[in-house]
């Protein structure tokens, strides 16, 4: 053989080598989230593993798995998962971290907010920066904010305006505070696994669950099994984007830079979906047959006073201090 051919079938390997040392050096991530595939949540997820592995330049990639599957379909445990490093990354809502911190129910105390300048003013502001302090010391790196939204009451039963309406409804709910809530109103909350709640509906285990139009109940065609909605906005729910902080720390701060800004902008996507599903769902959802109950002010009043002893409870375990600087922040956003 020639010198030459010699020549380059050695720089053919060479390269080929490379390339394969390259492919098994590149590390893949593991995420999970709560919901399915036709979510915002899963869209926002998607979203960040396509910039992650554009800013690294394909050192690091994202695997995205929906309906908890990496949590056996338990969504609480993601959580804690991340916390001790057996699940790199997680996308989940606040109210489905209570067991593990439960200061992050201030988000979910009912009739907290009335409207996204109040809620920015605590996700995008400083109040945040408490709850991600407790957060890291719990092992989760919270990347950045996203959105679930208002939680609206859906039904099969008939129409909810009044408080005495909820008398003996049985309702699914996600996580402790909202059985208190439910409690509070005199219905039967059920605390149950978001995976398993459509088929729940459907045989008519429970009558009732709550959820946001845009992230949830349009994306997961909870209309199809609900006939009733009452947009009483009596919850509000953000997602957050949160890595194992003992993989956080291995990485250098170009990564770490990386990694937040993909995530940021990930999330900022996540938000304008879901506020832009929003603001056309209840226009979609009569389309689809449902009977909406938009409430009055009068109407919320009613249900602001019913809840207000399970706020009061919530916002004891939760701590003053949160409290306070989650209130402050919403007086000042109306100044």
């Amino acid at each position: 053989m020639k010198r030459l051919d010699i020549r380059k079938l050695a720089l053919t390997a060479a390269v080929a080598a490379a390339m394969t040392a390259g492919t098994a050096s590149a590390e893949q991530l593991r995420l999970s989230h709560n919901t399915g595939d036709s979510t915002t949540w899963h869209q926002g997820a998607e979203r960040f593993a396509e910039l992650v592995s554009e800013k690294t330049g394909g050192e690091h990639s994202v695997r995205v798995f929906p309906n908890a599957q990496l949590s056996g379909g338990d969504q609480m445990r993601q959580a804690e998962m991340v916390g001790r490093g057996s699940l790199d990354l997680l996308v989940t809502s606040a109210i489905n971290v209570t067991p593990l911190v439960p200061e992050m129910a201030v988000f979910s105390l009912p009739y907290l907010y009335a409207n996204y300048d109040q809620v920015d003013a605590t996700t995008q502001g400083e109040p945040v920066e408490l709850l991600e302090a407790i957060l890291e010391d719990k092992g989760i790196m919270v990347l950045a904010w996203g959105e679930n939204g208002f939680r609206e009451l859906t039904n099969s039963v008939g129409p909810i305006r009044t408080p005495e309406d909820m008398q003996g409804l049985n309702v699914r709910v996600a996580g402790p505070m909202y059985v208190d809530v439910m409690n509070a109103l005199g219905a039967n909350p059920q605390q149950m696994q978001w995976t398993e709640t459509m088929t729940a509906l459907q045989q008519g285990v429970v009558d009732a669950q709550e959820n946001p139009i845009g992230a949830v109940i349009i994306p997961q065609q909870v209309y199809e099994v609900q006939d009733y909605l009452t947009a009483w906005h009596y919850s509000y729910d953000p997602i957050f984007l949160g890595i194992s902080k003992e993989k956080w720390d291995g990485y250098d701060a170009d990564t770490q830079a990386a990694i937040r800004e993909a995530a940021e902008e990930a999330m900022a996507y996540q938000v304008e979906i879901t506020r832009e599903s929003t603001a056309e769902g209840l226009d979609f959802l009569r389309e689809q047959g449902m009977e909406i109950a938009e409430l009055s002010e009068e109407e919320i009043a009613a249900f602001r006073e019913a809840t207000q002893p399970a706020f009061d409870e919530w916002a004891e375990q939760v701590g003053p201090e949160i409290v306070a600087a989650f209130q402050e922040a919403i007086d000042a956003s109306g100044e």
